[in-house]
């Protein structure tokens, strides 16, 4: 009678994928260069240097600018408004910044609610923000937010963990391939989203709420009243309140939230403000 052989070699076989991954994640944890937010004291682990920041954020303003370059107004009271504003909290910023940046600023016509500021100080604000700013403090709010994702270094964070988490998904699926395709198509959509709504999206609403706290600092120390940032928020949820997703299906957290935290924030920047407020704001 014939003896079969066991091969207990099979199961740490398919582990093996997985340990490699843990390996190469532990590696990064340890050798990623870190950085300390000068506003917060948060400690952040990320995937580019300042100067590869600067050039990706570079090549995508060219981009954007490309494409609207139909729509860029040189000139104007919006313009005007957003350079002095851009400059005012510009200026707030380098007072604890690390990293200096050369801020520059493209306004772009259209009805669009919307501004972003890319990696490196690159900032892009379409017009349909302003009615909602209604004023230079609303606007304060809108770019202090935006430019506290460049200056937090929000984008090299987020790639970071995007590849901690792609490497950890790739070692779980490396030691399912002896698996049926079909059950291993459906245990790695359910990681893929376990990962997504337990880990990517919460960590993103966190990086949207440090946002909010340091660009109210920044508005703050520019000598916007910081109490026109719940202003701005409330009228930002009468406009987009009733279109928002719940908070856990979002990147962004609700506006109830954000106006939460502001108030849980407002002592700390009403002391920047009563600091900073008597200020003459230079042209």
């Amino acid at each position: 009678m014939p003896v079969k052989l066991e091969r207990k070699h099979a199961f740490p076989l398919a582990l093996a994928p997985i340990l490699l991954a843990l390996g190469f994640v532990l590696f990064k944890l340890y050798t990623a260069s870190k950085v300390t937010n000068p506003e917060t004291g948060r400690v952040a682990r990320v995937a580019l240097s300042p100067e590869q920041e600067q050039r990706l954020g570079l090549e995508a303003y060219a981009q954007v600018k490309r494409d609207e370059a139909g729509k860029i107004i040189q000139s104007g009271p919006d313009v005007e408004l957003v350079k002095r504003v851009t400059n005012r909290l510009a200026r707030a910023a380098a007072e604890k910044a690390v990293v200096q940046y050369n801020w520059e600023v493209s306004v772009i016509q259209s009805h669009e609610k919307n501004a972003f500021c890319l990696p490196g100080g690159k900032i892009v604000v379409y017009t349909g923000i302003i009615p909602i700013a209604k004023n230079e403090a609303g606007l304060a709010t809108v770019l202090g937010h935006e430019m506290a994702h460049a200056t937090s270094r929000h984008s090299a964070e987020r790639l970071f963990r995007s590849q901690i988490v792609q490497t950890i998904l790739g070692g779980v699926q490396g030691s399912m391939m002896d698996m049926d395709p079909a059950q291993r198509q459906t245990i790695m959509g359910a990681l893929g989203a376990g990962a997504k709504y337990g880990a990517t999206l919460p960590f993103s609403r966190k990086q949207e709420s440090e946002a909010d706290h340091i660009g109210l600092l920044y508005m703050a120390r520019a000598g916007y009243d910081p109490r026109e940032a719940i202003a701005f928020w409330q009228r930002m949820d009468e406009q987009l309140g009733k279109g928002s997703p719940p908070a856990f299906l979002s990147d962004h957290p609700s506006h109830n939230t954000r106006i939460g935290q502001l108030q849980t924030w407002m002592p700390e920047a009403q002391k920047e403000y009563n600091q900073h407020h008597n200020r003459a704001p230079a042209a």
